[in-house]
Parts: C-alpha cells; structure tokens; sequence
C-alpha cells in the first residue's frame, strides 16, 4: 500500500505562495540580489521548480478525471456554486472521500480484531467524518520497524517511527519505544488489499500468541 496523502494532494513537493499584492509588495523578502525589487520577482529564491510545477499540474488534471470518471453523483450537489475545473474537482474529492469511508472501516475492523494491537486516534467506526484512512497503531510484544519490515515481507508497504511528529509520539509516550506504525491506504487501494494487509497482520500478531 502506499500513502499519497503527503499533507498535500497527491502531488510532488512544490509551494505556492498566495497573497495581496499590496502585502507582497510591502513585506520584507529575503531573496537573492540579483531578484528584482517587486512581486512576483521578489520572492522567487531562483531558477523555479519546473518539474514540480508541471507535476501539480499533473496531480490537478488526474483528479479532474477522477471527478468525470467516478463522480456523476455529486454533480446537482455542486453544479449551482461551481462549474468547469472547480466542479470536477469537487466532484472528485467527494467521490474519493465516500470510498475512503469504506477503507477506514474495513482497516478500523481489522485492527481492532487483531489481538495485542493498540490504534492511536479514533477507532469508533460510527465517526468515520472526523478521520481519514490513515491509522498509527502498535502491536505488544514487537517494535514498529520489526512490524513494518515483516508488513514489507508480505509485499505491504507501511511506515515506522514518527514521521517527523515527534512532539506527539512524545507526548502519547511512545517516542521511545521506537514510535508506531503507520498505513494509509488512499483512494486507489481496494478493500481486498485492506484484507491482505489483515492476514499479514495476523500472521505477525499469532507469533507472540
């Protein structure tokens, strides 16, 4: 399985900065001399990033067909505020996140049957508005790199430590005892891999039994 999330929108690490012109042109920009004295100039650090901008651009026509593909159904929903581009994005991101409700459900039950394991975060399926399909949980008796790398074994791909939030495995006190692992299917998982990911599971959850 693979995260796509990235805290972005399943694009590649590009910024963009937005404001009021009369703000950009009054801010103090720490930029290199030969920049000019005004925006958009002024806050241009260099050479852009050409193939990342052309990557968002990407990302942004993959989830506009994703919209006409697969959401026809929130079309009347939207279709009053929004036309064109902004439709097909809204259609896309409300197709993604009912799918996503079945993954969070099926990972949620999994774990939850899954002796010695502990999830971090909301498990009550009945809230599933309040979270995304990416779970942090551990499992007794084995450290998250031995879990991950045996997950890897069975050909799923998970993460271990703190995923640069250490301020919260600090604080759910579990920093050192190597942190938790994490799997975050997104919207072109399946729920047959969430399964796989259940068996692998509980494989590794038997050993210590």
């Amino acid at each position: 399985m693979h995260c796509a999330l990235h805290c972005k929108f399943l694009g590649p690490h590009a910024g963009v900065l937005y404001g009021k012109i009369e703000h950009l042109e009054r801010l103090t920009a720490y930029k290199v001399r030969p920049a000019l004295d005004n925006p958009p100039d002024k806050w241009m650090t260099g050479t852009q990033n050409h193939e990342g901008i052309a990557g968002a651009l990407g990302a942004l026509e993959y989830l506009e067909w994703v919209g006409e593909t697969f959401g026809g159904d929130y079309i009347e929903k939207y279709c009053d505020q929004f036309s064109g581009r902004g439709l097909r994005l809204k259609q896309a991101m409300s197709a993604i996140r009912s799918y996503e409700f079945k993954l969070s459900r099926a990972l949620l039950d999994i774990l939850e049957e899954t002796p010695g394991v502990t999830v971090y975060g909301i498990t009550d399926t009945r809230r599933l508005e309040e979270r995304v399909p990416t779970v942090s949980f551990t499992l007794k008796g084995w450290h998250p790199r031995q879990v991950a790398e045996a997950l890897d074994k069975a050909g799923i791909y998970v993460w271990d430590g703190n995923y640069y939030a250490l301020a919260v495995t600090e604080r759910l006190g579990v920093e050192e005892s190597g942190g938790m692992v994490r799997v975050g299917p997104v919207h072109y998982n399946t729920v047959e891999e969430i399964h796989r990911f259940g068996e692998a599971e509980g494989r590794i959850s038997a050993i210590i039994r």
